[in-house]
């Protein structure tokens, strides 16, 4: 077996490995990681051990190959390893098919499902707030050219166009003057009131009430998407990345905006936010787990004045055979 048992570490490394997954709590632990990108604090609460517990699990299955961690602050976020060898993942499916409808899997994602809903709800309960307001926070936070021309340069002209997280519809508005029809997405009833309003009259342009992870589109029915300023709303933001990549046709474009990794926990829960922002390589990682290619990203300059964190820009194509 090769990648996490080498030949080099022989027997004594493969039984390392099998060692490594013969306890519950790491199996636990590769249970959740294996779907979710989670810190030591949310781990605890979805298996109600304590930190001790949990970090010295955490540290033997890092050893072992089993997870890569990054840092955002002063903690970490642990996800198993999406490199895994051929006969790594071969182990680890048999490991899964044995403990299917374990009890204690279950109460787990349970509980951190619970603590995810808290997240959105926050989310939900800022638009609801702000809706009226938004675009001027936006404004101040970002700068008046996020939704603006610098974005809608990145996306050919004339075609069928999602708008995903379309807020108060300002950008579905300016959208409508590139795009044959704008298909404009948001999860909040009162942002898309106030969109309502904003695209009274465009022809072009559809407004529906969903969640990014479930979109109510046919597969391969949009040339482009964009997405700006959602992703950071969002629990498990790669589930939107795929839905994204379902919708759009191949060689379909995506464009998204949204925050850089930053560490202002109090920004966070003041915007209603559901993370701290995306770190431009896992940003690219996620892209290309979602089936995206050609994907290309950069900072994007506040103006002078504004008062949010770092802003980070992409573009990616939609794999015209799928990986």
């Amino acid at each position: 077996m090769e990648g996490l048992i080498t030949a080099a570490r022989g027997v004594a490394g493969f039984l390392g490995v099998l060692g490594s997954l013969a306890d519950p709590t790491r199996l636990r632990l590769l249970g959740l990681l294996e779907r979710h990108e989670l810190g030591v604090v949310e781990l605890c609460e979805a298996l109600r051990l304590p930190q001790s517990t949990v970090s010295r699990h955490l540290k033997v299955l890092s050893e072992e190959g089993w997870l890569t961690a990054r840092s955002q602050g002063t903690a970490h976020l642990y996800r198993m390893d999406g490199s895994l060898s051929a006969s790594a993942r071969r182990l680890w499916r048999v490991t899964r098919r044995e403990t299917r409808g374990w009890s204690l899997y279950e109460k787990d994602a349970a509980r951190l499902s619970r603590r995810q809903r808290e997240r959105q709800r926050e989310a939900e309960a800022f638009f609801a707030g702000a809706a009226a307001e938004w675009e001027r926070m936006r404004t101040e936070l970002y700068g008046a050219e996020l939704g603006g021309e610098v974005l809608l340069g990145l996306l050919p002209r004339g075609l069928v166009v999602a708008d995903l997280g379309c807020g108060t519809g300002d950008l579905a508005a300016r959208l409508a003057r590139h795009a044959a029809r704008v298909l404009a997405v948001d999860r909040s009833a009162a942002m898309l009131r106030a969109a309502r309003k904003r695209v009274a009259g465009l022809s072009n342009v559809s407004l529906h009430r969903a969640d990014l992870e479930a979109l109510p589109f046919d597969d391969a029915s949009c040339d482009a998407a964009l997405l700006v300023l959602a992703l950071s709303y969002l629990v498990e933001p790669e589930r939107a990345l795929f839905e994204a990549a379902r919708v759009l046709k191949p060689g379909g474009v995506l464009v998204l905006a949204d925050l850089a990794r930053h560490d202002d926990e109090a920004f966070r829960h003041r915007m209603g936010q559901a993370n701290l922002g995306l770190d431009p390589d896992v940003l690219a990682a996620l892209l290309a787990e979602a089936g995206f290619g050609a994907v290309r990203w950069a900072p994007l300059p506040l103006p002078r004045g504004a008062r949010g964190p770092a802003l980070v820009v992409a573009r990616a194509e939609r794999e015209k055979t799928p990986s």
